[in-house]
C-alpha cells in the first residue's frame, strides 16, 4: 500500500485559508459587537437626555404589541396618586437603568423597525433624586395618551404602601386621617394625663385641642417642606413637590 506524499505547498495554502476564514469570522463578530455597543449607547443617550417636547407617539406595529402592556394616561395617573408615585420623562431619572431594560428597548425597536423616543418612567419620587426605590417601570408613548410598558424592574411595591400613602392622596383624606388620629390620641392623653376627665363634654374639649394641634402640625410640616398631595404631584418635575 502506497502512502500519499505530503504536498507542503498545499498544506500551507490550506492553513492560510483556514486562518483567513477564522480572521474574517473574528472581524465579523467584532463588527457585530461594536454595532451592538453603539446601538445600546444611543438608547442610553436617548433615555438619559430625554427628547424634544411635543413628541407624543412612536411608530409601533400594532399587531406586534402585547395588549396587556398598553395603559391609558388616566390609569397611570390613578396608580401614581394611589401609591404616591411620579410619572416623568426619563431625563429626570437619577437611577441606573438595568441591562434588561436596554435590551427590551433594543428588541422592540428592531421588531418594529423604529427608534423609540420620549420615554417615561413610573417610580417613587425619591427615585428621581436618589438611586434606590421600588418597582420602576419604563414606558414609551403610543399616541392619544396611551403608553406601552417596555420593562419593569426592581422589587415589587410594599403591600402597605397604599395604606401608608392614603392620607397624602388629597386634602379630604388628610383631614379624615387627622380626625381619627386625633380621636385615638385624645383617648391616650385623657388616660395618661386627665384620667379624672370621664365626661363626654370633657373628652370633646381634649379632642378639639388635639385635632387643632394635629392639623396645625400637619400643615406646618407640609408647608415647611413644600409638600403637595399625590393628586397634584404625580407628574410634577419639582424636587420638593
Amino acid at each position: 500500500m502506497l502512502v500519499e506524499r505530503v504536498n507542503l505547498q498545499r498544506k500551507l495554502e490550506a492553513l492560510r485559508n483556514k486562518e483567513m476564514e477564522e480572521e474574517k469570522l473574528l472581524e465579523e463578530v467584532q463588527r457585530i459587537l461594536e454595532e451592538e455597543k453603539t446601538f445600546e449607547a444611543d438608547i442610553i443617550k436617548r433615555i438619559s437626555e430625554g427628547d424634544p417636547e411635543g413628541i407624543d407617539h412612536n411608530n409601533f406595529i400594532f399587531d406586534l404589541l402585547e395588549s396587556g402592556r398598553i395603559f391609558h394616561l388616566s390609569q397611570i395617573k390613578k396608580i401614581c396618586i394611589t401609591y404616591r408615585l411620579r410619572f416623568l420623562n426619563t431625563s429626570y431619572f437619577k437611577g441606573d437603568l438595568p441591562q434588561e431594560a436596554i435590551s427590551a428597548v433594543k428588541q422592540i425597536e428592531r421588531a418594529h423597525s423604529t427608534t423609540l423616543q420620549n420615554f417615561k418612567i413610573i417610580a417613587p419620587a425619591e427615585f428621581f433624586r436618589l438611586e434606590n426605590a421600588d418597582d420602576p417601570m419604563l414606558f414609551a408613548p403610543i399616541g392619544n395618551d396611551y403608553f406601552y410598558l417596555i420593562h419593569k424592574w426592581g422589587k415589587d411595591m410594599h403591600p402597605l404602601r397604599k395604606m401608608m400613602k392614603w392620607p397624602l392622596k388629597n386634602l379630604e383624606n388628610l383631614i379624615i386621617f387627622s380626625f381619627f388620629a386625633s380621636f385615638l390620641l385624645s383617648f391616650g392623653i385623657r388616660e395618661i394625663f386627665f384620667s379624672s376627665f370621664q365626661k363626654t363634654s370633657e373628652f370633646l374639649v381634649i379632642f378639639m385641642y388635639t385635632f387643632k394641634s394635629v392639623i396645625g402640625l400637619v400643615f406646618f410640616y407640609g408647608i415647611a417642606l413644600g409638600k403637595n398631595f399625590s393628586s397634584g404631584n404625580w407628574n410634577s418635575k419639582f424636587y420638593n413637590a
